[in-house]
């Protein structure tokens, strides 16, 4: 966890305070479970929830000594508790602590997560209408295309998040499940009555089969959701990097009055939220691979998916929420040049319109080979001078070009408004009715 990409409520979740406070409350429910069923004295449980308590450098203090964070762990509670503390744990391991805790935190971050996606998702609807129809170029590998809108790119990045969303809470959902089955999972030592009532009161889902621990593929699928949603992230983020391109100018983070963009260029308006942006999704993704190689676990269970997990749940989901956040801002006060976007529709001599006298000659009886030879041979000339030529007054002037279409039916192709004629549709398909 890096404190420069960090957000309180998310760094809070992973503290050492806030995960022992989950362990007391796995052991203490369970211990519950456990003395309804007869298998410890109520007051032993009741004396759990009264005198029970930890003291985080206590816990270290002990684990020194004993190698063993969880012994630590029931030992400095034992040490508030008393003589009743003896009944705590009966029949766990330290797998059943572990693991459902692990999936609180996570399903704590994820609630965290999909919020700030809500957060993302509301400012990128606005910037989509805001912007509905505001003309400006679509670019294909990099090139002049056709025209589109800056509210479809707006669009096209909400239902991306959107289907990120959708992704989020089906993860939450599948890593949020609880296991108290004991050693290898077969429940010997402890009634599975007490796993259904630990995981009602921790808000989980019973593990179906645990083999001591909770099957990792749960995990690899949340992180990788988590890559994914951080690709979207780089996606958007690497498209406002291009349009903030001084030869492009179409678009621009927010430059806050004493903002300084190099040391030693002062006239620089650097792109920097948005390239920090594309190095933490490369971060976030990081962490899905390790998350799947745990998935290959020994036998009923080992450790070597432990320390992976001690860093990657905390990271990924901290940065996860920190870019987010971010990306939020960014897109919140991005700085939109209707204006350019027009200079730039316009700079390349109505080549954008090529398409369509294309298929006009086709549809006057040209045959496509032909009819592409024509528009090509134009099209070239307005190429090579910058623009400078008007492919629609070059057009006009081929005689082959005016055999089948008259000058009128030319310039009829070269009306920006055609391109836009089913934005309405896209955004209904996108936002629906609103």
């Amino acid at each position: 966890m890096v404190p420069r990409y960090s957000r309180p409520d998310m760094v809070k979740i992973w503290e050492p305070e806030t995960r022992f406070q989950i362990w007391f409350e796995i052991e203490a429910h369970a211990t519950d479970a456990l003395a309804e069923l007869g298998v410890v004295p109520k007051e032993a449980a009741k004396a759990i929830w009264e005198r029970g308590g930890f003291d985080v450098a206590r816990i270290d203090e002990i684990e020194a000594e004993v190698k063993h964070d969880v012994i630590a762990f029931l030992t400095s509670v034992a040490e508030h508790v008393g003589d009743e503390a003896r009944f705590m744990h009966q029949g766990m391991t330290s797998s059943d602590v572990l693991d459902t805790c692990l999936a609180v935190q996570l399903a704590r971050a994820t609630d965290i997560l999909i919020d700030d996606l809500d957060k993302l998702l509301a400012v990128i609807k606005r910037r989509a209408f805001e912007h509905k129809m505001t003309p400006c170029i679509g670019r294909s590998h990099g090139i002049h295309a056709e025209p589109v809108t800056f509210g479809l790119k707006m669009a096209e990045a909400y239902a991306e998040f959107s289907r990120g969303r959708d992704r989020l809470i089906a993860a939450r959902k599948d890593v949020a499940t609880c296991a108290v089955s004991g050693a290898v999972g077969t429940f010997a030592n402890i009634d599975p009555r007490v796993e259904a009532h630990v995981a009602e009161k921790l808000g989980l889902a019973v593990e179906p089969v645990s083999t001591q621990i909770i099957p990792r593929d749960r995990h690899a699928m949340y992180f990788a959701t988590l890559g994914v949603i951080a690709s979207s992230i780089e996606r958007l983020a690497t498209e406002i990097r291009h349009l903030q391109r001084t030869e492009v100018l179409e678009a621009e983070e927010y430059f806050s009055p004493g903002q300084k963009g190099s040391s030693a260029m002062p006239h620089k308006r650097n792109p920097v939220l948005t390239e920090n942006l594309t190095g933490l999704a490369r971060m976030i993704r990081a962490y899905a691979m390790p998350a799947m190689e745990n998935v290959a676990l020994w036998h009923e269970r080992d450790i070597s998916h432990s320390s992976v997990e001690r860093y990657i749940g905390p990271d990924a989901t901290i940065t996860l929420d920190f870019a987010l956040a971010r990306l939020t801002g960014v897109v919140d006060k991005l700085l939109v040049y209707p204006e350019r976007m027009q200079k730039n529709l316009d700079k390349m001599g109505g080549l954008v319109h090529s398409q369509r006298v294309l298929l006009a000659l086709t549809q006057a009886g040209v045959s496509r080979e032909d009819a592409y030879r024509l528009v090509q041979r134009n099209a070239m000339k307005v190429w090579d001078s910058d623009g400078a030529l008007s492919l629609l007054e070059l057009l006009k002037s081929d005689p082959d070009v005016i055999a089948a279409l008259s000058p009128a039916e030319i310039e009829e192709k070269f009306d920006l408004a055609y391109h836009l004629k089913h934005v309405d549709t896209i955004f209904t398909r996108v936002f629906g009715s609103d």
